[in-house]
């Protein structure tokens, strides 16, 4: 699921989308660094991702919906270390 080069917020990330969405394929990738000095930037890092994810529980549901769903599968990590997520969410075959 995660490698080494993952830090400790990306891997949960992964490990609560995984746990809540079984997907199909995922990528995370951590875009905090280009966001240095703008808001919501966060020194630890960690702070601004891109989440590409394809899950059979995405099937018949609309964008809003899966975002929705990925937010509850992320919980508390949107609220106290996550500022931005930008998501692109597949059912597979789409």
């Amino acid at each position: 699921m995660a490698d080494e080069r993952t830090g400790p917020v990306a891997t949960e990330m992964l490990r609560r989308l995984d746990s809540a969405l079984s997907p199909s394929r995922i990528e995370l990738i951590d875009d905090s660094e280009p966001h240095r000095g703008h808001g919501g930037y966060n020194p630890e890092g960690e702070s601004h991702f891109t989440l590409r994810i394809e899950s059979p529980a995405f099937v018949d549901k609309g964008r809003v919906e899966r975002q929705r769903m990925i937010y509850a599968a992320l919980g508390d990590l949107m609220d106290a270390r996550v500022h931005a997520l930008s998501i692109r969410a597949t059912a597979p075959g789409e």
